[in-house]
């Protein structure tokens, strides 16, 4: 485990070129901002750099990519990787650079240490924060850098309503904001903005939601048959998983997502002083946050339930 500073992670980007940025499975506005951010970074560095194509990245979030990616990886690089904790995170078209990660920035406590290097901030409330942090050694901010990272930030803040969100993620905020864009699309678009389809899968949700602990936790699903029968797509769904803690009264939500391939996604998220939902997961095979964590189960909806049930009350029992 080879862990180094933003300063030693910024040395080490002005010692070498040809970047390759890599972005996790699912991709959301922190990973997205961050090789964006990222990116422009390096250029303005004067480095060649891109970001590879993710293939389940969403139009929310692909605009901010425009001009800086790549299709594939090929040729001597220098890979990076931004917001990735852990190996199962790679997508498809990334699995090639598994062994091949020069320089991991994170943020996250269940960092796998895949990398040759690790820049590792778990403090910090999203990885965009670690990066701007690395950017500033060495090169200055431009609205290009900012608009991304505050994208990074922002989103990964939940608009700076999450647990996550501190005076040091208001101040970062500011910063990024100072350096000339307009702040407002990127939050009316992330923030104050859903298709119909959203609508209307918020709705099922509520029909169907499951409360325990006297109201604490909630329960919500989203089967195949749902997404179909109103035409969803990943747009439609994009951090569906908060809705669930707008509930007067939840502390604890845990959505779960069944996929096309016979799995279900489990995303949890808590009140980390009455559960730690990094905990729980750990015990499903994932990982995460202390407030916020995910995990990735082979099943039925039913089975991966009472998985997520019994893994609550396993944490809670110590």
């Amino acid at each position: 485990m080879n862990t180094i500073t933003t300063a030693q992670a910024a040395q080490f980007l002005m010692e070498h070129d040809d970047f390759l940025i890599l972005t996790h499975v699912r991709p959301d506005g922190d990973t997205i901002g961050c090789a964006a951010g990222l990116c422009h970074a390096l250029r303005r560095a004067g480095k060649t750099a891109h970001v590879l194509e993710n293939p389940g990245a969403t139009s929310l979030f692909t605009g901010y990519l425009e001009g800086l990616t790549t299709p594939n990886g090929e040729g001597n690089r220098t890979v990076v990787s931004v917001d990735i904790a852990a190996r199962s995170l790679f997508p498809d078209n990334a699995q090639v650079f598994l062994d091949r990660v020069d320089l991991a920035i994170d943020h996250h406590p269940s960092q796998e240490f895949f990398a040759r290097a690790t820049c590792l901030n778990s403090g910090k409330a999203s990885c965009g924060e670690v990066v701007l942090e690395v950017v500033k050694e060495f090169t200055s901010l431009t609205p290009d850098i900012g608009r991304a990272l505050y994208v990074a930030l922002s989103t990964d803040c939940g608009c700076f309503q999450y647990s996550n969100t501190d005076a040091a993620a208001h101040r970062a905020a500011a910063e990024l904001m100072e350096t000339g864009f307009d702040p407002y699309p990127i939050n009316r678009v992330h923030f104050r903005t859903k298709t119909f389809k959203r609508l209307k899968l918020e709705g099922l949700l509520a029909q169907g939601m499951e409360l325990r602990d006297n109201g604490a936790t909630a329960l919500v699903f989203l089967t195949q048959r749902m997404i179909q029968e109103l035409g969803a797509d990943e747009r439609d769904m994009d951090n569906i998983s908060a809705f669930v803690g707008q509930v007067e009264g939840v502390k604890n939500g845990v959505t779960l997502k069944e996929t096309a391939g016979g799995h279900v996604k489990i995303s949890l998220r808590t009140d980390p002083g009455d559960l730690n939902a990094s905990a729980v997961c750990a015990l499903l095979g994932g990982g995460g946050h202390a407030a916020a964590s995910g995990a990735m189960m082979k099943g039925t909806v039913e089975a991966v339930r009472q998985a997520v049930i019994d893994a609550i009350e396993q944490v809670r029992n110590g």
